[in-house]
């Protein structure tokens, strides 16, 4: 009978980027925070019925400014954030920091 080489998704994580704390595994989780705003931002955008045009109009910059910040090119400042969602969502941010 042939051996089950499934793993989870943690013990991948540790197997090729270490274990939590260190610098490898950080850059990892920190590019993934990155990339999971940039598809919250691309999906509520899409729900809401915007084109990245209409949506960049609504807070005032670019629509290039929002593809990149979708595709996880460019990372979003707190400001612009705020914007993003209360201009051009009429939405709440919300935000919690876990210790």
């Amino acid at each position: 009978m042939k051996k089950n080489n499934i793993i989870t998704l943690e013990q991948f994580k540790e197997k090729n980027y270490g274990k939590p704390g260190t610098a490898k595994r950080d850059k990892l989780e920190a590019g993934y925070e990155s990339f999971k705003l940039g598809a919250l931002i691309h999906e509520a955008r899409i729900l809401k019925g915007l084109t990245q045009e209409e949506l960049a109009n609504k807070v005032g910059t670019t629509k290039a400014y929002i593809s990149k910040i979708e595709n996880n090119i460019k990372e979003v400042r707190f400001s612009t954030l705020e914007k993003i969602v209360k201009l051009g969502f009429e939405g709440q941010l919300h935000l919690s920091i876990r210790l």
